[in-house]
This record gives structure tokens, C-alpha cells and sequence, in this order.
């Protein structure tokens, strides 16, 4: 595989994980939109955006911003480090996890699925208490930020 290939699947990665955040893109004749970033064109870099405001405070239900006029693309929400996350459920769950980086999925028991939105796929109480861990991990990175 090539280091292009690596690359490019990081980026497109790191692009990912905005999905569903808050973003403000701006353009290169400078107008700026900000809201949710419902999806793109892995292609072109088109992107497609939820309740949108822009720099004049006109708001938008959707708006689609070509690529070739994007200058940059900012993330309004500070993302979860699924790593630090892992770890914390392994100190309850010893030698039971696996982050996948690449997918940014953590497993736990080779049947609970953790992303950033938190517990997508799992029942019962090994199930819950990961689902604990997790807003308890929230709860003391918003009291963190908010100081």
C-alpha cells in the first residue's frame, strides 16, 4: 500500500469524523458558512449542510458549498479521543477490548460497539456499564472544557 493510499484514507477519515458536528467553512472569496455537516463528495469535496447560518446571520435548512470554492473547513465541536475512552473501559473490562482506529469503533467483549455517539450496538449489563463508563467520560470532559 502506498504512502499516497495511507494518506488519503486519513484524510478522508478525519473528514468522517465531522459528520453530523458543527463546521464552518469558508470560501475563497470569503463568505462563511456555519452548521451541521451532513455529508460530502469524496471526489469533489462538495459538502452538504444542515442549519446553516452565514456571515450575514441568514439562516439556511440546507446549503451545498462546491468544493473548488472552499478555502477551509472548521470543526466547531471538539471530537472524543476514542483512545483515551478505550483505555478507561479497559481498567473495568481487562484484556476484553479493541479500538479500531481506522473505523473508530471501540469493541468490548467482541459484542459491544463504542463510537463517538456511544454505545451503537450491544445489550445487557456489560452492555450498560460500558454505556456508564462512557457518560461519565463526557461529563468530566465538558466539566474539563468548562474551565
Amino acid at each position: 500500500m502506498s504512502f499516497t493510499s495511507i494518506a488519503t484514507r486519513k484524510f478522508h477519515s478525519e473528514l468522517s469524523s465531522l459528520l453530523n458536528k458543527k463546521v464552518v467553512v469558508r470560501t475563497v472569496d470569503g463568505r462563511t458558512y456555519e452548521g451541521t455537516l451532513l455529508g460530502y463528495d469524496d471526489r469533489n469535496l462538495h459538502v452538504c449542510l444542515g442549519d446553516v447560518k452565514n456571515e450575514k446571520g441568514v439562516e439556511y435548512t440546507r446549503v451545498i458549498v462546491h468544493g473548488n470554492v472552499i478555502s477551509e473547513i472548521l470543526s466547531r465541536e471538539e471530537l472524543i479521543d476514542l483512545r483515551e475512552l478505550a483505555e478507561r473501559i479497559e481498567r473495568v473490562f481487562p484484556h476484553m477490548v479493541k479500538y479500531l482506529e481506522d473505523a473508530k469503533v471501540i469493541v468490548v467483549m467482541d459484542r459491544i460497539k463504542v463510537t463517538e455517539n456511544g454505545v451503537i450496538e450491544g445489550s445487557g449489563p456489560a452492555a450498560e456499564r460500558v454505556r456508564k463508563i462512557y457518560e461519565e467520560y463526557l461529563m468530566e470532559r465538558k466539566s474539563r472544557s468548562s474551565k
